[in-house]
């Protein structure tokens, strides 16, 4: 079969929930190219972007076997969206998010409602990253290392001097109400 046999996302969708491999080798061939420009250009590899995009691509296969599974994009953004939380979860893993991760808006086609949904999200985004410059030290370096590095409480209470992982886990308390409290500042005076 080809892929003018497939007309729409939703015979794709139905063919892929029926275990149509073709269906499933024409989803993989068809979005990687994305996927492969958006690793590549962010601090990615093409073995990365490989592995991310089949990781994607198993997500939607076995999303689409569930009865209850509805697509309420195109697969094309699906899949973007998919890869895009893996890859920077993979990154901050790594220790190589840079903080901006470039977007390539210019391969989706995205839908109004979608549109206006991202950037209301990028707004926030930004606001958090301001909010987070302007928390200072050491929250700054305590809510970094908990939630980007993954340090463990008492991991952070020996990099930053503090007598316990109780005493650590405290000033992280306090530095995220800070934080909260920076955020919707600046969030209302938008």
């Amino acid at each position: 079969m080809s892929k003018e046999n497939y007309r729409t996302d939703e015979q794709l969708l139905l063919a892929l929930r029926n275990e149509d491999e073709k269906a499933l080798s024409i989803v993989y061939k068809t979005h990687f190219p994305m996927i492969l420009h958006f690793i590549g250009n962010n601090n990615g590899t093409e073995s990365e972007a490989k592995d991310i995009y089949q990781e994607a691509v198993m997500v939607l296969y076995e999303n689409s076997k569930e009865e209850e599974f509805i697509l309420t994009c195109k697969i094309k953004t699906y899949l973007y969206s998919v890869c895009r939380r893996l890859w920077l979860k993979r990154l901050a893993e790594k220790g190589r998010f840079v903080g901006k991760v470039e977007d390539f808006e210019s391969f989706i086609a995205f839908e109004k409602d979608e549109t206006e949904n991202m950037e209301e999200k990028e707004v926030q985004y930004s606001v958090m990253a301001s909010s987070l410059s302007k928390l200072g030290e050491p929250c700054k370096t305590i809510l970094e290392d908990f939630f980007v590095q993954g340090l463990s409480m008492l991991q952070i209470a020996e990099k930053m001097g503090y007598t316990n992982a109780d005493n650590a886990k405290n000033q992280k308390y306090k530095c995220l109400m800070r934080l909260k409290k920076i955020f919707f500042i600046d969030y209302k005076g938008l």
